[in-house]
């Protein structure tokens, strides 16, 4: 099995493409500032979650329905477009509010009346933001076809079986990806003990929330 993989061309390859700012990645840096290090890192398993189940599909041959079908492309397509503009426009949202309300918690949905601002540090947000991660990557069809197209170029010619490689290098691609989500969330975290004042998390924020469309719009204009 781990002879089938050219693995010195793969773990290079996958560290840039890892590493790439993109809207997981985003999101990291931006649990990391707001929530600290901790459940910016536990949000990122909402994220391979995704990337498994896809890995997992791709090693059933589903990817290849997803590259040769544009009805499924555009569908998941035009999904995560709506979900990246309204993720924006809730990030902005937060940053309007923060600058409002300067006595609701970094990342809330709500102000928060007495009784709640008292059992605010028990709830924890891991959930919310790992739906987000997850949401964010399994609406993303470029990632599912990353590991369609993606992976198989590290495959030996001579590979008769292809399923438990495919599987391999996806996991080494979610132990690249997870190394590389750890840095972003460590530098929010960084950020966060450093104590940045609450305008520069609400531009962090704006940015956020501006990246978000930007990357919704590079995905709507992106052909199968």
């Amino acid at each position: 099995m781990f002879s089938d993989v050219s693995w010195a061309a793969f773990f290079p390859s996958a560290l840039l493409l890892a590493a790439t700012p993109g809207a997981n990645q985003l999101l990291a840096l931006r649990n990391g500032v707001r929530h600290g290090l901790r459940p910016a890192l536990g949000a990122s398993l909402g994220r391979f979650t995704a990337f498994t189940l896809m890995v997992i599909a791709v090693a059933a041959g589903l990817g290849a329905v997803l590259t040769r079908s544009a009805v499924a492309f555009n569908v998941v397509k035009w999904c995560g477009v709506a979900y990246l503009l309204w993720l924006g426009l809730q990030t902005l949202r937060t940053a309007l509010r923060a600058k409002n309300h300067p006595e609701t918690e970094p990342g809330d949905d709500e102000p928060k009346g007495p009784e709640e601002e008292q059992e605010a540090p028990r709830k924890a947000p891991g959930w919310r933001l790992a739906r987000q991660e997850f949401i964010v990557a399994v609406t993303n069809p470029k990632a599912l076809i990353l590991f369609a197209v993606f992976l198989p170029q590290f495959l030996s010619r001579d590979a008769h079986r292809v399923t438990a490689p495919l599987l391999a290098l996806g996991l080494a691609y979610i132990a690249v990806e997870f190394c590389c989500a750890w840095g972003y969330a460590a530098l929010g975290g960084r950020l966060k003990k450093a104590g940045i004042g609450s305008g520069t998390r609400r531009r962090l924020d704006v940015v956020t929330a501006f990246a978000m469309w930007g990357l919704a719009g590079w995905l709507a204009t992106e052909n199968r």
